[in-house]
């Protein structure tokens, strides 16, 4: 009997021995190593302060119960004589047990209701953002501004094959970031083209799902300049780890001229495009151009060897799509194919860079064909298309 003594003992001790072991080391390591994080915006802080109450409300319950199940265990027991109440069908005891978590439910619902509305209040913001979803990048436009682009993984491929040594940012850098001053409420617009995926960035406290034919609101407010990371949360494909989010946040200032800048570069190359469909080059310069090209936007499904994946996505060496008719092969590059991983590019990559790597793939893994595909042509394709 006192070694069954000594044994309940241990147990009720035990979550005492664990807290003093947990405050042994320093509070803070262990809350970032362990917790979530509280985040860079209000609303990020208020999630967290909502996740930590309702954390420590279940760590009180979860503490009176056991201690009340240890004190019932050990003061009657069978060995003392102790004899089971009955009070089966007791209308008090029904009601209490009842209306105790009741009222603990409303204690926990009144804060998490105020938090989820501030979550899904979007209005007057001072600028928004359309945010598209698409396999495997993702698109933004700026409503009040004359920019979009698309921000893809920029992760080197011979990193992704294992040829050379992973960095730090592995997976997780983009060639264009999301860029956005501090001080000023953002809205999101969060749509797809193709699948589903969802906008993922802990730091705002923002997890909104991209579905095809819908727009998803979300919106924040950022007061620390820095960068700030996240990912597709929904499995979107085979690539969907390949899908990262960057938002570069600055001040106001530091983001007026950004803004300058690229509504400047866009008139930039809207102008050479236009230049460029006027001349003509030359075989080396579109297979260097459309190789770089390829590389970074087809490989990914098509494959360096330009052989696809049998049974998922078609190859390109050898076919009869990029041998034969030059006009479907620049009409799917230009315009995709709808219900297929096969998208769009004509927003995606310049008249040159489609021009080189439609010429590319005509002429690369043996294929031959001697054809030179001239921006003009895409242009043309375009045009028409419109």
């Amino acid at each position: 009997m006192k070694r069954y003594l000594s044994s309940l003992r241990c147990v009720a001790n035990y979550p005492v021995l664990m807290w003093m072991l947990f405050i042994s080391t320093p509070l803070q390591a262990q809350t970032e190593k362990y917790n979530m994080t509280r985040g860079a915006t209000d609303i990020s802080h208020q999630v967290y302060d909502l996740h930590m109450a309702i954390f420590y409300i279940c760590c009180v319950i979860g503490a009176i119960v056991f201690a009340l199940m240890f004190w019932s265990i050990i003061y009657h027991r069978k060995s003392k004589g102790a004899k089971a109440e009955q009070f089966h069908g007791s209308l008090k005891i029904e009601l209490l047990w009842t209306a105790i978590p009741v009222v603990i439910l409303v204690v926990m619902a009144i804060p998490a209701s105020k938090t989820l509305i501030a979550m899904e209040d979007a209005s007057k913001a001072d600028l928004t953002v359309l945010v598209t979803g698409s396999q495997w990048k993702w698109h933004y436009k700026y409503m009040e501004y004359p920019i979009e682009y698309y921000s893809m993984l920029a992760t080197p491929r011979d990193q992704i094959d294992n040829l050379a040594e992973k960095t730090e940012l592995y997976l997780r850098d983009v060639d264009k970031p999301l860029v956005l001053p501090t001080g000023k409420k953002i809205r999101f617009l969060v749509t797809a083209d193709d699948v589903i995926h969802a906008w993922w960035v802990p730091a705002f406290a923002i997890k909104k799902d991209a579905n095809p034919g819908f727009i998803n609101e979300t919106w924040t407010k950022v007061d620390k300049p820095g960068i700030y990371r996240g990912q597709c949360a929904e499995l979107c494909g085979k690539d969907h780890g390949f899908m990262p989010v960057v938002v570069d946040v600055r001040t106001p200032e530091e983001f007026d001229r950004w803004a300058a800048e690229q509504v400047e570069l866009q008139a930039q190359a809207k102008a050479e495009a236009e230049k460029a469909a006027q001349q003509t080059q030359s075989m080396e310069e579109l297979m260097a151009l459309g190789e770089k090209t390829y590389e970074s936007h087809c490989a990914m499904c098509h494959q360096i060897s330009g052989e696809g994946l049998p049974g998922a996505i078609p190859a390109l060496k050898g076919s009869a799509m990029v041998t034969q008719d030059i006009s479907a092969h620049i009409h799917i590059v230009v315009y995709g194919k709808p219900a297929t991983a096969m998208q769009a590019f004509a927003k995606q990559l310049t008249t040159s860079e489609l021009a080189a790597v439609i010429t590319y793939e005509r002429n690369a893994w043996g294929n031959n064909t001697g054809d030179l595909v001239q921006v003009a042509d895409v242009a043309a394709a375009i045009e028409a298309g419109e």
